[in-house]
């Protein structure tokens, strides 16, 4: 699972490198890629679509992975259905709160009606003053869609995410007294600040059989950034 502002798109690469050995799945949160937008957005109800996820398919006994906010979704299913996973592993995320660094971006994204843009160039320059960082404009650029009639429109619910954004902040709802005490793996960036060593004591208490990898030389998009590195730390857990 993707993180805030992504899609599983964004997993392709590593998606089709795990597939060779093992059956994968890449799947869009509510209110992102091609899922169905909704007005309720926490780690609860997330969840319940992952279930309704695995219920459909027909799965059981997977390994879960979620990248950021995927991550939390992850975690906040592990504590809820231990039954249903064999492994977890979690990317760069921890299960604390975190401050509304995405709020620039969101009020950036709300403010542009996208029917009345001609190309995506323009939308990007738009976009510009508000979010400087290329990187940052070239991946939210990824949620614009065209449509037959040339006009477009956002793939993602930019209202739906603003209005729950606090949720998406808020820390997993665990509980320590059941913790998940099956295999976890958590992989953080050496360059991000989002796991830190504090963090990993706290992670420790709810998932306790869990392992820490990190890779020195990447960052948040631990990865993208790393991806040879990553699919090795990934494999060698899985095997």
């Amino acid at each position: 699972m993707h993180g805030l502002f992504g899609s599983s798109d964004n997993w392709h690469g590593i998606a089709l490198t795990l597939a060779e050995r093992f059956q994968v799945f890449t799947v869009d949160l509510r209110n992102h890629g091609q899922s169905p937008h909704s007005a309720e957005m926490n780690f609860a109800v997330m969840a319940d679509d992952v279930s309704e996820f695995l219920t459909s398919h027909n799965l059981a006994d997977v390994v879960l992975m979620g990248h950021s906010l995927g991550g939390k979704v992850a975690m906040q299913f592990a504590l809820s259905h231990p039954e249903r996973l064999r492994a977890l592993i979690v990317v760069d995320i921890a299960p604390r709160a975190y401050g509304p660094a995405h709020a620039t971006i969101l009020e950036a994204m709300l403010a542009l009606d996208l029917s009345g843009f001609e190309s995506r160039s323009e939308i990007e320059s738009a976009l510009a003053n508000s979010i400087p960082a290329v990187a940052t404009r070239r991946f939210l650029l990824k949620n614009v869609a065209s449509a037959a009639d040339g006009s477009f429109r956002w793939k993602l619910n930019p209202p739906g995410i603003h209005a729950n954004y606090q949720h998406l902040n808020e820390s997993v709802a665990d509980d320590s007294t059941r913790p998940f005490r099956k295999p976890a793996l958590f992989i953080r960036g050496g360059r991000s600040n989002y796991v830190t060593d504090e963090d990993w004591s706290a992670i420790q208490n709810v998932f306790p059989t869990a392992k820490l990898e990190t890779i020195a030389d990447a960052g948040h998009w631990t990865h993208a950034d790393a991806p040879e590195r990553f699919v090795g730390c990934v494999r060698e857990f899985l095997e």
